[in-house]
């Protein structure tokens, strides 16, 4: 018989099986890894429901969920807030519709204004639709010039441009020198920055995981990074940050080519290269890198308003608040930000 448990927050047997199931799951991703509970709970104090579907021959589903409780923007329960992916990840339909169905009571109870699915693939035709968003994904070969080949011209030649004024790209032991980049970066579009602990928090939840790279001039200045997750044979930069600097010299195009030669020669076999809003210059970036957009599908279920919630930069409502924003001293940004991220998910 099929039933649905929750996942303690300190229940490490049980996480551990949970993770193994992720594991192995083909619909699974990093982002229902357990670890994210321990995130959102204590960098944001969110309230967390990770559910999973037992029967007698173990785990069959796993769903997590997050209930994200904002003044500025309402109610919602999530999976999973900060997270690209997410929704179900089930070995059957019986499982993921039971799981499905436990997460809609659950949003009832709570009084959530909507339920949100962050799926990768379309569930319900009948559910209203978020579809802002696309992924990035693209093989790696196994060969280093193949993959220096397979980039773009235009593109093969800014990161040659990096390579020609010397850059180079080290692992760094913490997020000091990512974060300064990360947070200027944020700065300048208008957008809070999350709490500087967070990015500290998913080197420590996720270990060998979850890594750094900076790029840096023959200098030593410190121009480019980004902090990456490993999931399989996954490579999936995540957060990124760059200085100014980084246009002239090609910093940022350096940056991708020297993440994609490490995960070559680690023998990874996909580079994500996550998440964009279409007709944005992430979008564009991306495409130029000869990688074509998947949508992403964020289904919803609607409780107490109308329409799927705009709560981004593309939303022209929040354009005078972005141009505030980018004012603002950075030291009071960056001790504003969290405040204010920790809303939007």
């Amino acid at each position: 018989m099929l039933k649905i448990r929750r996942l303690g927050p300190r229940d490490a047997a049980a996480a551990s099986r949970w993770d193994a199931f992720v594991q192995a799951c083909p619909q699974a991703t990093f982002f229902h890894r357990a670890g994210w509970q321990t995130l959102l709970r204590e960098v944001f104090h969110h309230q967390t429901f990770f559910l999973w579907a037992e029967d007698a021959h173990g785990i069959r589903g796993v769903l997590p969920l997050a209930h994200v409780h904002s003044v500025m923007f309402g109610q919602s329960l999530v999976s999973l807030p900060f997270a690209v992916y997410g929704g179900v990840a089930a070995l059957d339909d019986e499982a993921a519709h039971a799981l499905e169905h436990e997460a809609q009571q659950l949003a009832r109870r709570l009084g959530v204004e909507h339920l949100e699915m962050r799926n990768v693939q379309r569930r319900h035709a009948d559910w209203p639709l978020q579809d802002l968003y696309v992924t990035f994904r693209k093989e790696i070969l196994p060969d280093e010039e193949a993959n220096m080949l397979a980039i773009p011209r235009k593109q093969r030649a800014m990161v040659r441009k990096g390579i020609k004024n010397g850059l180079q790209a080290t692992i760094d032991p913490g997020i000091e020198r990512f974060f300064a980049l990360y947070a200027s970066n944020v700065h300048r579009h208008g957008t809070p920055a999350m709490p500087k602990r967070y990015f500290q928090a998913l080197l420590d939840t996720f270990g060998p995981d979850a890594d750094v790279l900076t790029v840096t001039t023959p200098e030593g200045q410190p121009i480019s990074s980004v902090l990456s997750f490993y999931f399989r044979d996954e490579i999936l930069p995540y957060y990124a940050g760059d200085d100014e600097a980084a246009r002239d010299l090609a910093g940022n195009d350096f940056k991708y080519w020297a993440l994609m030669q490490q995960a070559c020669a680690r023998g990874l076999k996909v580079f994500d290269y996550g998440r964009s809003k279409q007709g944005t210059g992430s979008y564009a970036f991306k495409k130029n890198w000869g990688f074509e957009p998947t949508p992403l599908h964020y289904e919803h279920r609607l409780y107490k308003r109308d329409a799927v919630p705009q709560n981004n930069p593309s939303n022209a409502k929040y354009q005078l608040l972005i141009k505030t924003w980018r004012r603002m001293p950075i030291g009071l940004a960056n001790r504003l930000g969290p405040l204010i991220v920790r809303n939007l998910g």
